[in-house]
């Protein structure tokens, strides 16, 4: 009889900003991330940048000796300045293979305050949860209720028929970053 053979740590891919925010709260909640990223174990998987909330959640899974994968299409390696000290940094050729490899990296996604890209992003996986092509985890950080108004304009497109009750299980929402990964490890709250 052979030995059990440990499955392989999970990877989580987080969609966050460019860009800090206003509220130094969103920060925090990143650096936080990335820390308990790292002591789980887990590799990150995000969008290959040094700034924002992209670079201080990379920086603090570092510093907490975690692995950092980042994908960067090589159009944004210079406008998002491209993190120079990750364990693996991909450059793929645009948008759209972004995001392929990052979900082909990835088994759960965690979504931190961001503008247009992050909700592009998070909704393309909400999306092809709800057609049937993965059944990985989407959880919501919401740090200081950023996302609030956007889960009570899902509840607006629900109760006007457009988004299905039952579709409210396609996400998940979180209000620390414990609470996160706990989701998107599938532990039960």
């Amino acid at each position: 009889m052979s030995a059990a053979v440990a499955p392989p740590p999970l990877a989580v891919c987080v969609y966050c900003g460019s860009r800090a925010g206003a509220d130094p709260r969103f920060r925090a909640a990143a650096e936080d991330l990335g820390r308990k990223i790292a002591a789980r174990g887990w590799t990150l998987v995000y969008g290959g940048g040094s700034v924002g909330l992209m670079g201080a959640l990379a920086d603090a899974a570092l510093a907490a000796g975690g692995r950092v994968v980042g994908v960067i299409p090589d159009f944004l390696c210079t406008k998002e300045l491209a993190h120079e000290r990750l364990t693996e940094r991909i450059v793929v050729a645009s948008m759209h293979e972004r995001k392929r490899v990052m979900f082909e990296r990835s088994r759960a996604f965690v979504v931190l305050p961001g503008g247009f890209g992050t909700l592009d992003e998070a909704l393309e996986m909400i999306t092809w949860r709800q057609l049937g092509r993965h059944a990985r985890p989407v959880v919501f950080l919401d740090v200081a209720g950023f996302f609030q108004p956007l889960i009570a304009h899902f509840e607006r497109a629900i109760g006007a028929g457009f988004i299905a009750p039952e579709h409210r299980a396609l996400y998940a929402v979180a209000g620390t970053a414990g609470d996160a990964l706990a989701l998107a490890a599938g532990e039960c709250l």
